[in-house]
């Protein structure tokens, strides 16, 4: 087996360069093939999901809005993070500082608008499954672009927030030239697991937990054919709305067990630097489920199928395409 100490600089012409890891051939060339598949999977397949939503009319719902933010945000990870990821893969960075402060930003800021979409996801699936009756008066289009709006504003304050003192002096822990190390203090890496990972794993337990419970209720009084009463009305939930709580509901598990490693090993972590080359499976695990949240569209509903073939076999370029029914 090969050993994995040979060392060679970046930039062979600097003596102050960086070394970089010589790896097996077989290794180096399946890891970034396995990287580029999956780089190239996560953004043909969300841009699938943002062009069916964005124009078959009938996807026009407020719970497919919070699925297109959702797509958007996994087709920038694709597009612009998993890239830079690949190449800190390589060990040795050659994009330069602004680029490096960039790629720690961008990936903070991405990873937290996930995490705000999937929130307002559940609080969604928690209204239409438990409040069936006052669902389109409390969840309007408008108050769900507004959300979505916050969303994506207070993740760039928090992204900011969290790498202040990174972007201030970002050169701080560079021990050769032209190194991407991120400086993240251990008091902000618990601020961050609090914010993006412990408190809405909270809300969104709780929230599916309520969720479940009326899903199941909702199955037993169809099979007896009773009514659920809730509220002191006589209401039922929509077959189609549990459903769809179902596919968002594993969706939202899927980031819960893809962001895991990731946050355990930087919360443990007790330098204050880290470079994320050694990163390598907890980055592109989380990465990795931008990637699968299509697949999981892809196996439980239909409509994305259908639109699917709509756009491959280019029907969305005939007059009223965007009527088609798809549902």
């Amino acid at each position: 087996m090969e050993k994995l100490e040979e060392v060679d600089l970046c930039f062979p012409q600097l003596n102050t360069s960086c070394r970089k890891t010589v790896r097996p051939q077989f290794e180096a060339v399946f890891i970034c093939s396995l990287q580029f598949i999956v780089a190239f999977l996560t953004v043909a397949l969300n841009l699938l999901v943002i062009i069916s939503i964005s124009h078959f009319r009938q996807l026009h719902t407020n719970t497919n809005i919070l699925v297109l933010s959702l797509a958007v945000t996994d087709f920038l990870m694709g597009l612009l993070q998993m890239p830079s990821e690949i190449i800190l893969y390589q060990g040795c960075w050659i994009l330069g500082d602004f680029i490096c402060a960039v790629n720690f930003l961008l990936g903070y800021f991405l990873v937290s608008v996930s995490v705000g979409n999937l929130v307002l996801i559940s609080v969604d699936r928690y209204v239409a499954i438990c409040d069936p009756m006052f669902y389109y008066t409390k969840v309007t289009l408008s108050r769900v672009q507004i959300c979505i709006c916050l969303c994506w504003f207070f993740s760039a304050v928090h992204s900011c927030w969290i790498l202040r003192d990174f972007l201030r002096q970002q050169n701080r822990y560079d021990f050769c030239f032209e190194q991407c190390i991120g400086t993240i203090y251990y008091a902000d890496k618990v601020v961050d697991l609090v914010v993006t990972f412990l408190g809405p794993f909270l809300v969104i337990t709780l929230l599916y937990l309520r969720v479940f419970v009326v899903a199941v209720s909702q199955a037993r009084a169809m099979r007896s054919h009773i009514a659920v009463t809730l509220h002191s009305e006589t209401v039922k939930p929509k077959k189609s709305e549990i459903k769809a709580a179902r596919t968002l509901g594993i969706v939202i598990f899927v980031f819960l067990l893809c962001s895991c490693p990731y946050y355990v090993y930087t919360t443990v972590a007790e330098n204050n630097s880290f470079i994320m080359s050694s990163l390598v499976f907890p980055v592109w695990l989380l990465y990795c489920n931008s990637c699968i949240n299509p697949v999981i569209y892809a196996l439980f509903y239909p409509w994305f199928r259908k639109s699917v073939i709509h756009i491959i076999t280019l029907q969305i370029l005939q007059p009223n395409s965007s009527k088609a029914n798809i549902l």
